[in-house]
């Protein structure tokens, strides 16, 4: 857990610094100076390319974190090939997309027409955040994930921050801004390609004859069959969003976002630690290092569920008060169950740990396929069934519902096939103290402004929580860990 620690603490850093930038974006700025039709335009547009990057990516992504280890030379070289499979994987994507033109069109026509003239700005945002994604798992693999992070987090929400701005002084009309999104994560894509540059580990080679005997054909076997899994898996993030606009409305999408945005703090330490895992695991799997696996598969259970659990009652007990920093809050403050659903399917993703990277680095990796598959087919289900009789709810359920049945068969699969257990008593403790502070929680009230709310209601959720703690003995080795990482940070 040692090498997890060290770099999960800076990649933590940046991702809350990215979420204070985030929450001034999404909370204040877009709500602001954006109407929710441009706000849900804004937001669809992007998840519609971000959609299309793990088809592009066709599994690379996970090849380079699993297959980097077994390479001792010639890592320059397996860049280069993965970047050559991406780019393949591209020019396929924006083939369809441009056959299928019309029908995609036909999609937004009737609800959100106002998307259709800015599809030409999707494929720009994949490409760039594809070549950004083979990149990050490449620096990834060296341990080095910190600055890729900011860029991600940070840089990216500080430029779109700024474009918006821009359009509120109206230095820019709203097509530029929606143009500026190609520039904004093409200067992202340069600033990761920057930092690898600095660190000499960036240099294009083409002699891919020099690798191991089976190296290729293997490398791609796994990565065509984790393609499938990971763009499954992406449909199920961001399908919701996308079928909010055309099934309801842009502005519906814009009050979903919003909601969505706040419940995503919630996952943010497991992203974190996600992030640096990944790599470990696959190295633990190299040395066929099982109770390695298992210890940290727990571990990391446990860690993530004290913060987020923390996280989720915290956001659950101040959300009138954090709407109230929303410009034109009586729109928004409709999504507020949305925010509950989906820190709910965030905890369950939260509590089960790391099965997914667990999964897609085992001998059992094809399973992942067939259940994200699954998955995928599973949440369009939903949305269609419970968008058109409760809304934005209904999408915000679906996920719930999705993520909770995700977890719960990964978890059957990997304790009958590799007896990996995440839980441990240490998990009921902690979820007796966060059903015990949720419940304490909703006493706590104050005639006061929206700030001072905010101020007394964390303070004493947090109070709350800790006494609960202590009474449970519960997450001491949570906090022995954090002391521990102070302690050689200020050394």
């Amino acid at each position: 857990m040692g090498k997890v620690a060290s770099q999960s603490i800076q990649t933590t850093i940046f991702s809350y610094l990215g979420v204070v930038i985030g929450y001034f974006n999404v909370l204040w700025l877009y709500p602001y100076a954006l109407d929710a039709s441009e706000l849900g335009t804004f937001r669809t547009i992007q998840d519609l390319g971000l959609l299309f990057v793990p088809f592009a990516q066709l599994g690379v992504g996970h090849g380079i974190t699993r297959y980097f280890p077994k390479l001792d030379h010639n890592k320059s070289a397996f860049l280069s090939y993965s970047l050559l499979i991406a780019l393949g994987g591209f020019v396929v994507v924006s083939t369809l997309f441009l056959g299928f033109k019309s029908q995609i069109i036909g999609l937004f026509a009737a609800n959100s027409p106002e998307v259709i003239d800015f599809l030409g700005v999707v494929l720009l945002i994949t490409l760039f955040a594809l070549l950004n994604s083979i990149l990050d798992s490449y620096s990834r693999s060296f341990l080095k994930i910190a600055i890729p992070t900011f860029f991600r987090e940070v840089f990216l929400r500080l430029l779109t921050g700024l474009l918006v701005g821009m359009y509120l002084l109206k230095w820019i009309n709203f097509t530029l801004v929606m143009q500026g999104l190609i520039f904004v994560y093409g200067f992202s894509l340069f600033g990761v390609l920057g930092y690898l540059i600095w660190l000499k580990v960036l240099r294009f080679d083409i002699q891919w004859g020099r690798f191991p005997k089976g190296f290729r054909s293997s490398f791609i076997q796994f990565s065509l069959i984790t393609f499938l899994a990971t763009a499954a898996s992406t449909l199920i993030m961001k399908i919701d969003s996308i079928m909010v606009s055309s099934m309801i409305s842009l502005e519906a999408n814009a009050i979903y976002t919003i909601a969505f945005s706040m419940a995503l703090v919630i996952e943010l330490p497991r992203r974190a630690i996600s992030q640096v895992v990944m790599p470990v695991v696959a190295d633990h799997f190299a040395k066929d290092n099982l109770s390695e696996i298992n210890v940290l598969y727990k571990q990391v259970s446990n860690r993530q569920l004290y913060v987020c659990i923390l996280l989720f009652i915290g956001i659950w007990a101040n959300i009138d008060a954090i709407y109230s920093f929303v410009p034109n809050k009586e729109i928004y403050l409709t999504g507020k169950w949305v925010v509950f659903l989906i820190g709910l399917g965030k905890l369950f993703d939260v509590a089960f740990s790391i099965n997914s990277e667990i999964l897609v680095f085992s001998k059992y990796y094809r399973f992942n396929l067939i259940l994200t598959i699954t998955m995928s087919a599973l949440i369009i289900a939903l949305n269609y069934l419970m968008i058109p009789i409760y809304g934005i709810e209904g999408a915000a359920g679906a996920s719930a519902i999705v993520m909770l049945l995700f977890n719960v068969v990964k978890y059957l699969f990997l304790k009958i096939k590799l007896g990996l257990e995440p839980f441990s008593k240490e998990t009921l403790k902690i979820l007796g103290v966060g059903i015990l502070t949720f419940n304490s929680a909703r006493f706590i009230s104050l005639e006061a402004s929206p700030f001072e709310q905010l101020i007394f209601t964390s303070f004493f959720t947090f109070a709350i929580f800790l006494m609960w703690s202590l009474i449970l003995r519960a997450g001491r080795e949570e906090w022995l860990w954090i002391k521990e990482r102070i302690k050689k940070s200020g050394s």
